[in-house]
């Protein structure tokens, strides 16, 4: 009888070739052996701000080439805009082992964008919200303003017609009794237009000499005049409910010193 023995047995392993692992630079500095952190074609001292040491990276590129050129999208800017980064500087070895930093380039500033739709809103609602503002201001300053007539020896209206006749009749009276001496006894003459404010009450609101008789004497007489002859009888009540009567009116001072209403 033959018996055969079958025996089965594994090979060993094949030996783990031993792996280095080199870092590409782009920059080369005089760098001893027991200094080196990583191993790269060349000698770098490196740099940066971090304590530990780190592994140098790549550039960062496109995931994917594109078969067009296009624009990148963009967040939409912010309403604040953001605080400006300061640009970074770069330490450069020169060929001695001296280090110096190169100062950086100014960087132009970029044209304002113009805004996007959504601030382009916001601005012009804004805007439209001071306008609404000035004009509802500016109706109630209207709205508090005393409404005004102005009559003249022309007025045909019989309310104010009437009021005229009394309210000259009461000038020439007040100006004949408080005529100037001055101007009576140098004999001076002239005409001016004076314009009256009157308030419904009858008070004087202001008077203006609106056109000059060239005598200053004869100017400020007048205004004196119409203050002492008020208060004037109360404005007569019409439609219009007016809250000051602007009475425009010629003035005679004649050489004989008479005061005499035109």
């Amino acid at each position: 009888m033959l018996v055969l023995g079958v025996g089965f047995a594994l090979d060993d392993a094949a030996p783990v070739l031993p792996t280095l692992d080199v870092i590409l630079t782009e920059t080369t500095s005089p760098l001893t052996q027991s200094q080196a952190d990583f191993l790269a074609q060349a000698s770098n001292q490196g740099g940066g701000e971090d304590e530990l040491s780190k592994r140098p990276r790549d550039a960062q590129v496109g995931q994917l080439p594109q078969d067009e050129s296009g624009v990148a999208q963009q967040a939409m800017r912010a309403q604040s805009p953001d605080a400006s980064v300061p640009p970074e500087t770069r330490v450069v070895a020169s060929r001695n082992g001296e280090s110096r930093v190169i100062a950086p380039e100014d960087t132009p500033l970029a044209d304002d964008a113009p805004l996007p739709r959504g601030e382009e809103r916001i601005e012009r609602d804004l805007a439209m919200a001071r306008l609404a503002a000035e004009i509802h201001l500016q109706s109630e300053r209207y709205a508090k303003r005393p409404k005004r007539k102005f009559v003249s020896a022309s007025t045909q209206e019989w309310a104010y017609a009437t009021y005229l006749r009394s309210w000259v009749d009461r000038v020439e009276r007040v100006g004949n009794l408080n005529y100037p001496d001055e101007a009576r006894r140098r004999q001076l003459s002239g005409t001016l237009v004076i314009s009256v404010a009157i308030r419904r009450d009858g008070s004087v609101e202001r008077a203006e000499v609106i056109q000059s008789s060239g005598v200053r004497l004869l100017d400020d007489a007048a205004l004196r005049i119409a203050r002492l002859a008020e208060p004037y009888p109360p404005l007569p009540r019409t439609e219009e409910e007016i809250d000051v009567l602007h009475v425009t009116r010629t003035w005679n001072f004649l050489p004989g010193g008479e005061l005499v209403d035109d």
